[in-house]
């Protein structure tokens, strides 16, 4: 089971790519919600008045389920689904690429589009500070406070990140457990009674 994916914490600085005249302006941008284009394409749009598309492709989410692209009037599938394809290449995840094209007055046809826009996000991919980041789930771990040592000795030995505890008499702790890791750090838990673990 994959547990980990790749993604961006910053937006690259913006790449210009030149095919037969036409110009084509690709950055890449964090992205976590589909709102977010509502703020960074009229920016685009006033950064480039002259371009007649802001052809774009996003992905979210650790299982890449949840993605989408924008031909913007280019002809189908000329612009967002190359776009769309690098990200796929790079495998990543919680992105936005953007291209902007100026047309140069000589048409490139389906084909030249496509090698053009998927060219000019494979450069704005090339020059990302790529993360990689963990997939985790959450167990519960409920004990007595008597308890307490043993199980931040756990915690810490295995580096589990704590996201919520309520340290009363009958204590309870919320971990977050790489995927790969959650079966057999349920087994570890319970096998400490009386502490007892659960998603």
């Amino acid at each position: 089971m994959k547990d980990r994916y790749k993604t961006i914490t910053s937006a690259t600085e913006e790449i210009l790519y030149k095919e037969r005249g036409s110009k084509f302006y690709a950055t890449a941008f964090p992205f976590t919600h589909e709102d977010q284009l509502n703020d960074i394409l009229p920016s685009l749009r006033n950064k480039h008045p002259k371009a007649g598309h802001h052809c774009y492709a996003w992905k979210l989410g650790p299982t890449n389920d949840v993605y989408r692209s924008n031909d913007d009037g280019e002809p189908n599938h000329s612009a967002g689904d190359p776009i769309l394809s690098q990200i796929n290449a790079f495998e990543m995840s919680d992105v936005l690429v953007v291209v902007s094209r100026i047309f140069g007055g000589t048409k490139l046809g389906v084909g030249g589009l496509i090698q053009a826009y998927r060219e000019a996000a494979r450069l704005a991919l090339d020059q990302t500070q790529i993360v990689e980041r963990v997939i985790t789930k959450d167990i519960i771990i409920s004990f007595e406070y008597p308890q307490m040592s043993q199980v931040m000795r756990f915690v810490d030995e295995h580096s589990f990140n704590v996201k919520n505890q309520d340290l009363t008499e009958t204590c309870k702790m919320t971990i977050g457990v790489p995927l790969n890791a959650v079966e057999r750090t349920l087994e570890q838990l319970n096998a400490m009674y009386p502490i007892t673990a659960s998603v």
